[in-house]
């Protein structure tokens, strides 16, 4: 069985490396909707040593920031589950409180049908603003 994530076929890259890469997933209901998915085939935060764990949560909290500082969410989910692909990766999902499934999570039940339209952003503008606070990110740790 392939791996989804391991094959990355229609993903929309915003920023990669050797170790991982960030995605923006195509969800009109989330936009800024990013996953960072590590590039090797591993089951576990774990899995990984404690240099790289920190090197990956160091992208995952860029993009946190990167997606806050363009649309302004009232709140951002950050989740690793991995139960439907078992491969590490990591869901930044801004939040709204009239989001169509708040306070669910966005795979629970639908709470509204329709929320307000959202800033929208670029990709180009999206992948500057994590590629610039990834790197402030590494050069905050020289």
């Amino acid at each position: 069985m392939t791996c989804e994530l391991c094959a990355g076929l229609t993903e929309n890259i915003l920023w990669q490396s050797e170790m991982c890469r960030v995605v923006r997933v195509n969800d009109p209901f989330q936009p800024g909707f990013c996953r960072v998915i590590w590039r090797a085939h591993v089951k576990e935060m774990t899995d990984l040593d404690a240099a790289l764990r920190g090197e990956l949560m160091r992208v995952v909290f860029a993009v946190e920031a990167a997606v806050r500082q363009c649309f302004v969410p009232d709140k951002v989910n950050l989740a690793s589950f991995g139960n439907v692909v078992p491969h590490l990766h990591w869901h930044v999902i801004p939040r709204w409180q009239d989001d169509r499934h708040f306070p669910e999570p966005i795979w629970g039940k639908v709470q509204r049908e329709n929320s307000p339209e959202r800033i929208q952003v670029a990709d180009a503008r999206l992948a500057a603003i994590i590629a610039e606070l990834i790197k402030q990110g590494e050069t905050d740790h020289e």
